[in-house]
């Protein structure tokens, strides 16, 4: 029978992960591969906050407008690349995270850099999808 589900998984041997990801996700064989851009926490009127947090709501939504365009959920989701030029409120983003995740965690990436595309984003996330 063939696989039809995207499978996540964190193998015997490794340690427990850090934060909230799994260390593998793996796609089924001709699966369609989404890519989107680094979503980030303009709100819906294109007004950018400067508090770090509200940034974080507004890209979650951004996060969520793209999936449903598309027709995908979290459970379509493969791996997230997070960046972010400030401390992150991890308690906060998790608060987020698991609004759209629940606890089937993808694999995730998060990257402290100096700047981003424009002075005002403090963070970016780039989402990874797979529909079978």
């Amino acid at each position: 029978m063939k696989n039809t589900k995207i499978i996540r998984k964190n193998p015997k041997g490794m340690p427990t992960p850090v934060g909230n990801y799994t260390h593998i996700t793996k796609i089924p064989r001709n699966s369609e591969l989404y890519v989107t851009s680094g979503q980030i926490g303009l709100d819906q009127n294109g007004l950018m906050p400067q508090n770090m947090n509200d940034q974080i709501t507004n890209t979650f939504n951004n996060i969520k407008v793209v999936l449903d365009s598309e027709g995908l959920t979290a459970d379509n989701i493969i791996k997230v690349n997070i960046w972010a030029i400030d401390k992150i409120d991890w308690e906060y983003l998790y608060a987020e995270w698991e609004k759209l995740f629940g606890n089937d965690y993808p694999a995730m990436t998060i990257g402290y850099i100096s700047e981003l595309g424009l002075p005002e984003i403090k963070i970016e996330i780039e989402i990874w999808a797979a529909k079978a």
